[in-house]
């Protein structure tokens, strides 16, 4: 007996010399363990006398329920002296301001907010958006639709030419979304309404031009689709843009390939106070091209132009943005500044619809 509680004083000292956790468990191992100093008298039981094995047994199983209690003891103890500690060094000042979450800190960048704006006006006029590669081959990109061999388009000096494959066949990086709707004919049955957002590229850059950008191209196919519906078109899509009452717009003959007759559109504006205002004024703004689709497009695209005609055309939607959010530089669109999408970006649940205001 008198070495059970020689064993007992020692194992009940190592316990209340635990520093932390970790040496508690290294005792507990080395007392209650498959090979500690208690199981191991537990375990020579078997070679016992049955009066030995009552006498031993009932002071070994004593002094195993004696250890145990002073574990649990203890490592409550170690515990609220760690979760002490710990609260020292993490404490919370509740005088500072609450840490936005990722909903509040998180911006929606300005184009794909006006794409979306995009989306949801056209949606709302029966269109359905097409998209396509951004690498296209010359024939999507000029032939077919009607670019002359030798149109400064094709020149190294407006367009990023890839280098040839193995086929000889330079691809490129589209100057423009029209490809899309080339493919677009080329899938599918007139009639067909669609737009067609996204990444277009050019040899240019400064404050209001970028090598790469974003465009919108508009395209409708029927049998007596004109400009009149044109005209139309673009007014209702100002004005729920702009999210003004009217807007007035006309038309100055111009010229692209892959249309004929061919307009730039301009739109009413104020400059006043170098605030630009849009449905008032005496001033106008180019906002895009536009025209009928020219009968060699659609003949390329396996249309009958004696059977159907179209129109289409075209936006920058880096320049909507500009327009009306007021941004003077397109070159910070593509600089990653967070400050910049901070002030001028948008909250990711505000998502733009006709009902409660795209900007609202």
């Amino acid at each position: 007996m008198s070495d059970l509680s020689e064993l007992q004083t020692a194992i009940l000292a190592d316990i209340a010399s635990a520093s932390d956790e970790a040496a508690l468990e290294a005792v507990r191992v080395a007392t209650l363990g498959k090979k500690g100093s208690v199981s191991a008298l537990l375990s020579g039981l078997g070679k016992m006398t049955p009066d030995e094995r009552k006498t031993e047994g009932a002071a070994i199983n004593a002094l195993k329920d004696s250890v145990n209690a002073a574990l649990v003891a203890r490592r409550a103890i170690l515990k609220e002296a760690a979760l002490e500690a710990r609260l020292k060094t993490e404490t919370v000042d509740v005088t500072l301001p609450v840490r936005a979450r990722g909903l509040a800190q998180g911006r929606i960048h300005p184009v794909t907010q006006v794409t979306d704006e995009l989306a949801a006006i056209f949606a709302d006029m029966g269109f359905s958006i097409a998209e396509g590669p951004d690498i296209e081959s010359d024939d999507y990109n000029f032939t077919k639709l009607n670019f002359p061999p030798d149109h400064p388009a094709r020149d190294m000096h407006d367009t990023f030419f890839l280098n040839p494959g193995a086929d000889g066949e330079r691809k490129v990086l589209r100057t423009h979304t029209s490809p899309v709707q080339v493919r677009t004919m080329l899938s599918q049955k007139p009639p067909i309404r669609v737009i067609c957002p996204g990444r277009t590229y050019r040899c240019d850059s400064d404050q209001t031009h970028t090598p790469m950008f974003h465009q919108v191209e508009g395209l409708v196919i029927d049998r007596s689709a004109n400009l009149g519906h044109l005209k139309w078109i673009l007014e209702e899509f100002l004005k729920a843009f702009f999210e003004v009452a009217d807007v007035k717009i006309r038309f100055r003959p111009s010229y692209f390939p892959f249309t004929e007759p061919s307009v730039e559109v301009d739109v009413q504006c104020s400059r006043k106070d170098g605030e630009m205002r849009f449905g008032e004024g005496e001033d106008w703004l180019e906002i895009g091209g536009c025209g009928m689709v020219h009968p060699n497009v659609l003949k390329n695209c396996g249309l009958d132009p004696d059977v159907y005609q179209g129109f289409a055309w075209g936006v920058g939607i880096d320049r909507l943005a500009m327009l009306k959010y007021g941004m003077s530089d397109l070159r910070p669109f593509f600089e990653a500044d967070v400050r910049w999408l901070k002030h001028y970006g948008f909250r990711p649940l505000d998502l733009p619809n006709l009902v409660g205001g795209l900007s609202a």
